[in-house]
């Protein structure tokens, strides 16, 4: 991503730019919320209850089993699996596993040719 830079501040190191990563790095709730602040403009509070909103509503849909499309990103679908028969891996019992209920995301053709570093059609299969 790459983000302007605000009133002098540094660039956080989770937003480099382009090209550019740190192998391994994890991006928090509180990353999101200062690129939020550093790209928008908002203040750090507007900017944290932003990301908290957007965040509790792709929960809240999940949640009530909706499918979250997020164009050029992927969508978030929850999946519905039916009871089977396990095995305990240390006793060799056959142990029943309950029914449950998953989510999985499923990346965007757009998104996987940005990870990849690949060019892609531009258009976005899901």
């Amino acid at each position: 991503m790459r983000f302007r830079g605000r009133g002098g501040r540094g660039i956080r190191n989770s937003f480099l730019g382009p090209g550019r990563h740190m192998a391994g790095r994890t991006v928090t709730r509180a990353d999101l919320c200062e690129a939020v602040y550093q790209q928008v403009g908002l203040s750090r509070t507007e900017s944290a209850q932003l990301v908290e909103m957007v965040l509790k509503e792709i929960a809240d849909c999940l949640a009530r089993g909706e499918t979250v499309k997020l164009s050029s990103f992927g969508s978030f679908v929850v999946r519905e699996k039916g009871e089977r028969i396990g095995r305990n891996p240390k006793t060799g019992q056959e142990v029943p596993i309950e029914p449950r209920r998953v989510m999985v995301f499923k990346p965007s053709s757009i998104l996987k040719h940005r990870i990849n570093g690949t060019v892609g059609d531009g258009l976005d299969e899901d």
